[in-house]
């Protein structure tokens, strides 16, 4: 089984690892995209204005840039420790043994997936970014992805996927026949912060599952017995929290 976490704009910073080393990631068919990608960030970052525009960046955030000028000399992380916020609190990521974290990957504009232990630097670039190449034009994420990433993931052996990467992520690289999921309150609506939280208890119990989840039922399953109010439906698990 893989699971696949969406990324998390705020992330941690430092790191103890070796510089980034693309070759060496997870998925290493994607390495020519994302040395593209990369190298196309770092030199966006020269000009500190220019960058700012292109990631949307408000003044606060100038900081992103520096990150991004320092992509291959700056230290490294795991990946689960790197990204932070609301589902990697609820995931808490530092407390799963090393099978749970096996199961785990992240997507992401900059690698398009990434195993749970790679070791990556800070960054800043999203899925809906529009990043400026060498030669001028800025295309879409998706587009310079194109359809690697779904090459990546279904050329595999990896099991059942469960997908619950954003609808940004999922359009950077789709997977068909993935298990996806969805939080809605007790009267039919999606919900936002919850449902970042819902993802992360969701992860975490698929990833401490003792037993095998080849199956949409497995995978309820599971999530029901970690106290969760989850089914199955239309493909996908459905996770009901109070409105």
């Amino acid at each position: 089984m893989l699971i696949l976490l969406p990324p998390s704009e705020s992330k941690s910073t430092g790191g103890s690892g070796a510089p980034l080393d693309l070759p060496g990631l997870s998925w290493p068919e994607l390495t020519d995209v994302r040395r593209t990608i990369a190298d196309d960030l770092v030199a966006l970052s020269a000009d500190r204005d220019a960058a700012m525009a292109a990631l949307k960046l408000g003044p606060k955030l100038a900081g992103e840039v520096d990150a991004n000028a320092a992509l291959f000399t700056s230290p490294t992380m795991p990946a689960l420790d790197r990204y932070t916020g609301v589902l990697y609190d609820a995931l808490d990521a530092e407390t799963l043994s090393s099978a749970a974290r096996s199961r785990l990957a992240v997507g992401s504009a900059l690698f398009g997936v990434v195993g749970g232990e790679d070791m990556i630097p800070a960054y800043r670039l999203s899925g809906g970014s529009k990043l400026p190449g060498a030669d001028g034009a800025a295309p879409t994420m998706r587009a310079r992805w194109g359809t690697a990433i779904t090459e990546a993931l279904t050329g595999g052996d990896h099991g059942l996927i469960v997908d619950l990467r954003s609808g940004a992520y999922m359009n950077l690289g789709k997977v068909p026949g993935a298990v996806t999921a969805t939080v809605l309150t007790t009267e039919g609506k999606v919900v936002s912060h919850f449902n970042k939280h819902h993802k992360g208890l969701l992860a975490r119990a698929l990833a401490e599952a003792a037993g095998p989840v080849d199956s949409l039922d497995d995978a309820v399953a599971v999530a029901r017995d970690a106290g969760l109010d989850a089914k199955a439906d239309d493909g996908g698990i459905v996770v009901t929290v109070p409105a």
